[in-house]
């Protein structure tokens, strides 16, 4: 045997079971399984996390619209700048709207809400959700389009009348009276997020401006949609006048999503933790086969094996374990995926989560830091007890045994 295959053909001759030593072995598949366990569910949460993560960025993206631009103070925001933003910005969709908090009544069931006056025209296209509840339809004067969530609480059906009961009072003689107005429902939508289905709810903007006395040129603000709002909201920030202002759906859901990520990287730590508690099965089992194998280390050494050969024998032995679970775990992982993504396994309540369908996204970041951080482990598991190994006293071990 060359010097050069004595390597490979002990770290072999090591992982073969032993008839007389079978803890050692049955630690080694300890090790071997608790770590492909750990990556396959690291691989299966990330993924989840991320998928999550994007179905609520999707969801929110749509309803808190990717850009609304805001007055400073009232009459700020109208149809100049409106027309101004519309020569200036052509690539991008731009739907005005006013607006009013209102509490909506079915019987004597109340919910509150907001009332949205939009121009459909425009509004379809900044709003797929809208869009795609009305098709080429667009609700007439005095017509409202209201969320699922909120037609499912009061059991409305198209066509059904809907009264909206305004903040803003009107006076009368001695006192004041709540503006009230019939609705007629012209369509429903469904955004996927319960919350949003419940309290937004559109109109005509002829309508909104008739029952709140408004100017037909003055509106609260102007949504814009654009695939990638962060890269041009300075760019648009720097045409509009002193009394408007803009703001990124991302910035009023800040908290929200660093709570996600909080959440994403405390639960890769701890599952990580998994992959750290197998790799100590490796270190026990290489720390029995240098108890088991001394005399062999011994006459190896004796014969001219050198201490690093030794100590590689041993550092590949944690390896291939430690890398067959990487392996293996990152195969059930990906297989896990498939099917949870090919078969309708788990149904999740629609009106809780943003998706009635498990939302999976591995992105290859995750997936490698899963693999690289698990390499590691298993890395620095093995060099302790290949350090061991190469430690053997010949002279003590010869003379004992």
């Amino acid at each position: 045997m060359t010097k050069q295959s004595i390597v490979p053909y002990l770290v072999k001759r090591f992982l073969r079971f032993d008839k007389d030593q079978p803890f050692i072995f049955l630690s080694a598949l300890l090790a071997f399984t608790g770590i492909a366990i750990g990556v396959m569910v690291l691989v299966i949460a990330m993924a989840l996390m991320n998928g999550f993560d994007n179905e609520f960025r999707k969801k929110l993206t749509v309803m808190n619209y990717p850009l609304t631009i805001y007055p400073r103070f009232y009459g700020s925001v109208n149809e100049d700048l409106l027309f101004e933003l519309e020569q200036k910005f052509p690539d991008l969709a731009m739907s005005p709207y006013v607006t009013s908090s209102v509490i909506a009544r079915s019987g004597s069931v109340l919910e509150g809400g907001y009332l949205f006056g939009v121009d459909f025209k425009y509004e379809k296209k900044v709003n797929s959700v809208l869009k795609e509840a009305l098709g080429d339809d667009e609700p007439g004067k005095f017509q409202v389009v209201i969320g699922k969530s909120l037609k499912d609480e009061f059991d409305l059906y198209i066509d059904d009348k809907l009264i909206y009961i305004f903040t803003e009072m009107d006076p009368g003689g001695l006192a004041v009276t709540p503006k009230l107005k019939r609705f007629k429902i012209k369509g429903i939508f469904d955004s996927g997020l319960s919350a949003y289905d419940k309290a937004y709810a559109y109109t005509t903007m002829e309508s909104m401006q008739r029952i709140m006395h408004l100017p037909s040129n003055q509106y609260d603000g102007i949504h814009i949609f654009t695939e990638n709002p962060q890269a041009i909201i300075e760019t648009i920030r720097k045409e509009l006048p002193v009394g408007a202002t803009i703001k990124g759906w991302w910035q009023d859901n800040m908290n929200f999503f660093a709570a996600l990520e909080l959440e994403k990287r405390s639960l890769f730590i701890v599952l990580m933790l998994i992959i750290l508690i197998a790799a100590i099965n490796i270190i026990s089992s290489l720390l029995m086969t240098v108890m088991n194998r001394r005399s062999e280390i011994a006459l190896l050494i004796s014969l001219g094996a050198s201490a690093k050969e030794i100590k590689r024998v041993f550092l590949y032995l944690g390896i291939v374990i430690g890398i067959g679970g990487i392996f293996t775990g990152a195969l059930l992982g990906l297989s896990g995926l498939w099917v949870l993504s090919t078969f309708d396994i788990v149904s999740l309540p629609a009106d809780v989560y943003p998706t009635s369908k498990l939302a999976l996204d591995l992105s290859p970041v995750d997936f490698f830091s899963i693999l690289g951080g698990a390499f590691m482990i298993v890395l620095l598991s093995a060099w302790y007890p290949a350090k061991k190994a190469s430690e053997v006293d010949v002279l003590t071990v010869l003379r004992n045994e």
